[in-house]
C-alpha cells in the first residue's frame, strides 16, 4: 500500500503522490474487504516489546480533512507528537544513519520538494526549490542523499515513468545527476535506496521493458535486475507485473520490494468503473524479499511499502477497513504482529522511518 499510500493498496508511492496532487483522500473504497486483517494481527500477537525496548519512529499520516504530517512516536503508538507545522503535506521521511537529521518530502504550490529537520521537528530548511522530488534515501555518511526527480508527462499517471536519480551534499547543497553510465540514463530510473555499505544502489527501472528492481554501482554501471518474476503478465488480468519500492535490510543481504499489477489500471485512474477488476488487481499486491545476490526470493505477504527495522525485520502495510485506514505489520521471529504507529482513522498514509 503504500509506497504509495493508498489505502486502497498498491505500489504506495504512486498512490501517495497522486492523492497529494489531486487532493483525493486515501480511503479503503477500492480495497478488497479484508477479512484476514484481524486474523493477521492476531497471528503471533505476543504484544509490543517491553518499554525499555521501544524504538522511535517518524511516520507520516493524515486524519480526515487534514494534511499529511510527520509524527514522532514509539513503536507501540505511545509518546506521539507532531513535528511538522500542519500547513503542507509532509511525507516519505528518512532518518539519517547517524540519527541527527530527517529528510522528508513537502508539498506546496511549487511542487514536491525535499526538506530537512532534526528528529524533534526543529531547524526545518528546504533542500530543493521546485519540481517533483520524491523518495529520498541517505548514504551511510549521513551527509549525502539520493532521490528521484520526475519530469512532467501528461501521458502517464506513474511518476516512475519519467524519472531520473540525483545525489546531493546536504552540507554544501551541491547536487548532480547520480548516474553517469550512458546506458542507464536512456531509461527511467526511480525510487533509489543506497545499500548500508554505501557501495550499491537498488532502484526501479524500465531498462528491461517492465518496471523491475535493479541493482548497480552508485554511478549506474554494472546494472542488473535483482528479483526474477515467475511471469511477465498476470494470467487472469492480462496486465504486466511490475516491481516498485525497494528497501535494503540493515545487513545489506536482502532487498524487500512491492510486486503486482500497478494501481494505475484501476477504475479510479482509467475512468471506467469495474469494481471486480479492481479487486483482482488489489489481490496481486504483495511484498517480496530477495537476496542481494538475486537468490532466495520469497513472498513475505500481501501489501505494499516494505521497510526494515534496525534489527532486521521486514514490514508491510495494507488497507484495513476496520481501522478506517492502513495497518502496518512487522514480521517478528516468523510471526506477524501489528506495528501500532498509525491511529485508527488515519485515512492517508505517507510512509515511516526508524530511528537508527
Amino acid at each position: 500500500m503504500m509506497m504509495r499510500p493508498r489505502l486502497s493498496l498498491c505500489s504506495m508511492l504512486a498512490w501517495i503522490i497522486l492523492c497529494c496532487q489531486t487532493n483525493v483522500p486515501v480511503v479503503a473504497q477500492e480495497a478488497v474487504p479484508d477479512q484476514a486483517a484481524a486474523a493477521e494481527r492476531a497471528t503471533g500477537s505476543e504484544g509490543p516489546p517491553v518499554k525499555s525496548q521501544l524504538r522511535d519512529i517518524i511516520v507520516s499520516y493524515a486524519q480526515v480533512n487534514s494534511k499529511l504530517q510527520l509524527y514522532r512516536v514509539k513503536e507501540d503508538g505511545s509518546s506521539r507528537r507532531r513535528i511538522t507545522d500542519g500547513t503542507h503535506d509532509c511525507m516519505m521521511p528518512a532518518w539519517s544513519p547517524n540519527g541527527k537529521q530527517v529528510v522528508y518530502v513537502r508539498q506546496s504550490n511549487g511542487g514536491l520538494n525535499l526538506w530537512l529537520c532534526d528528529p524533534d521537528g526543529k531547524k526545518h530548511k528546504p533542500l530543493t526549490q521546485s519540481g517533483r522530488n520524491r523518495v529520498p534515501s541517505w548514504l551511510p555518511d549521513s551527509k549525502h542523499l539520493v532521490w528521484m526527480v520526475s519530469t512532467p508527462d501528461e501521458g502517464t499517471k506513474d511518476p516512475a515513468a519519467s524519472s531520473q536519480l540525483r545525489i546531493m551534499n546536504t552540507e554544501t547543497m551541491e547536487s548532480r545527476r547520480l548516474f553517469s553510465d550512458a546506458q542507464q540514463i536512456k531509461f527511467s530510473n526511480a525510487m533509489p535506496v543506497v545499500s548500508p555499505q554505501g557501495k550499491k544502489i537498488a532502484f526501479v527501472s524500465n531498462r528491461g521493458g517492465g518496471y523491475r528492481i535493479w541493482l548497480s554501482n552508485l554511478d549506474g554501471s554494472d546494472a542488473n535486475p535483482i528479483s526474477p518474476v515467475a511471469t511477465e503478465k498476470d494470467a487472469t488480468l492480462d496486465l504486466p507485473i511490475e516491481q516498485k519500492v525497494p528497501s535494503w535490510s540493515p545487513d545489506g543481504k536482502w532487498i524487500a520490494h512491492w510486486e503486482g499489477v500497478e494501481m494505475t489500471h484501476m477504475s479510479r485512474f482509467t475512468g471506467k468503473q469495474d469494481p471486480k477488476r479492481d479487486q483482482l488487481i488489489a489481490a496481486t499486491f504483495h511484498v517480496w524479499v530477495v537476496g542481494s545476490d538475486g537468490k532466495g526470493k520469497r513472498k513475505a505477504g500481501r501489501g505494499d511499502d516494505p521497510n526494515w527495522s534496525p534489527d532486521g525485520f521486514v514490514t508491510r502495510s495494507f488497507p484495513d477497513p476496520k481501522r478506517g485506514g492502513a495497518s502496518v505489520m512487522i514480521e517478528d521471529n516468523n510471526n506477524w504482529r501489528e506495528l501500532l504507529i498509525l491511529p485508527s482513522g488515519a485515512v492517508r498514509y505517507g510512509r515511516f522511518t526508524w530511528k537508527p
